[in-house]
C-alpha cells in the first residue's frame, strides 16, 4: 500500500469515526429544543464560514468557471440532496431503518462506479461489500431496542435517494476532487449548500430563542458543526484523491461500530461476542474490498 493510499484510509476512518460520535451527541441538541432543519443549517453556514476562515491561511486556488458550476452540482449531490432527503426521511421512516439503509451505500456506489468508470465488480469486491453490510445491519440490529416512530415507506425511500445521491457524488467527481485542495473545494461546496438551503430555513433560524440555549446543547451543536462537518468534509477528499469510490464507500460501515462503542460507555448498551463478531465482519470486508483488482489492474494484468 503507498503512502498516499495510507492517506486516504486515515482520512475517510477520521470521517467516519467523525461521523459516528454525532449521532449521540446530535440526539442531546435535539431533545433540547435544536429542529433537525436548523441544526442542518448550523452545519452548512457553520462549515461554509470555517472553510473560507481555513482558506485564508492556505495558498490561493483559482478554480475556473466550469470547475466552479462542477462544484455547484457537486454540492447538490454530496450535501444538499444527501443532507435533506435524508434529513427528513429520517423524520418520516425509524431510526433503525434510516440505519440499515445506509449500509446499501457500498452497494449503490459499486454498481455505479462499473456503470460510469468501467470498474470491474469481482468476486472479492462483492464478498467485501456484503460482508460489510452483514456486520454493519448485525451491530444496528442488535443496538437498537425496539423503541421510537415506526417506519414509513416514504421515508425509506427518501433515506435510500439519500444514499444513492451520495454515491453519485462519491463516483462521479473524483476527478474534480483531484484538481483543488480540499479547503478549496469544501469552502464553495458549502457556500452553494447554505445558499440553497437559506431560503427554506430562514424563518426557523429566527425562531430560535439561542441565548436561552444551555452550554451542554451549545457544546454538543458546536462539536457537531466543528468535528462533525468541518474536519470530517476536510478529510473525505483525501479518500476520494487516493482511494476507488467502493474502498472509500466501505468507510460507511465504521460508524455503526463507533455508535455502538457510544453507546456501551454511556451504558446505553452491553458488549458480548455477536458485537465481535459484526466488528470483525466489517473490517474483513473492508479488507476484501481495498484488495481487490481495480481496472488499471487488470488492464496492467492483459498487457503483462
Amino acid at each position: 500500500m503507498t503512502k498516499n493510499e495510507w492517506k486516504g484510509h486515515a482520512g475517510m476512518l477520521g470521517a467516519e469515526v467523525m461521523w459516528g460520535l454525532m449521532a449521540p451527541i446530535s440526539k442531546v441538541v435535539l431533545v433540547s429544543g435544536i429542529t433537525p432543519w436548523v441544526m442542518t443549517n448550523c452545519r452548512m453556514l457553520g462549515a461554509a464560514c470555517l472553510f473560507w476562515l481555513a482558506s485564508l491561511f492556505t495558498r490561493r486556488e483559482h478554480v475556473s468557471p466550469n470547475d466552479l458550476l462542477m462544484l455547484f452540482f457537486a454540492a447538490l449531490l454530496g450535501i444538499i440532496f444527501n443532507q435533506g432527503t435524508y434529513m427528513f426521511g429520517l423524520n418520516l421512516t425509524s431510526p433503525v431503518n434510516a440505519s440499515i439503509i445506509t449500509t446499501s451505500l457500498p452497494i449503490l456506489t459499486m454498481v455505479i462506479a462499473a456503470l460510469v468508470l468501467r470498474e470491474p465488480v469481482t468476486r472479492m469486491k462483492l464478498s467485501g461489500v456484503f460482508l460489510g453490510a452483514i456486520g454493519a445491519f448485525v451491530l444496528i440490529v442488535s443496538g437498537s431496542s425496539g423503541e421510537g416512530r415506526t417506519s414509513n415507506v416514504w421515508g425509506d425511500v427518501l433515506c435510500l435517494l439519500a444514499q444513492l445521491s451520495f454515491s453519485f457524488y462519491l463516483v462521479c467527481f473524483k476527478g474534480l476532487i483531484s484538481r483543488y485542495s480540499p479547503v478549496t473545494i469544501m469552502k464553495w461546496m458549502f457556500t452553494y449548500a447554505s445558499i440553497c438551503l437559506i431560503p427554506f430555513s430562514y424563518n426557523d433560524l429566527l425562531a430560535v430563542e439561542w441565548d436561552m440555549l444551555d452550554p451542554k446543547t451549545v457544546g454538543g451543536l458546536a462539536m457537531v458543526v466543528f468535528c462533525a462537518t468541518f474536519i470530517s468534509y476536510l478529510l473525505i477528499p483525501l479518500g476520494q484523491k487516493y482511494l476507488r469510490p467502493t474502498v472509500t464507500s466501505m468507510y460507511n460501515y465504521v460508524q455503526p461500530i463507533i455508535a455502538s462503542i457510544v453507546a456501551i460507555c454511556w451504558g446505553m448498551d452491553s458488549f458480548n461476542v455477536l458485537k465481535i463478531v459484526a466488528v470483525a465482519l466489517v473490517f474483513t470486508g473492508v479488507f476484501f474490498v481495498t484488495k481487490s483488482p481495480s481496472r488499471a489492474d487488470l488492464e496492467a494484468g492483459k498487457k503483462a
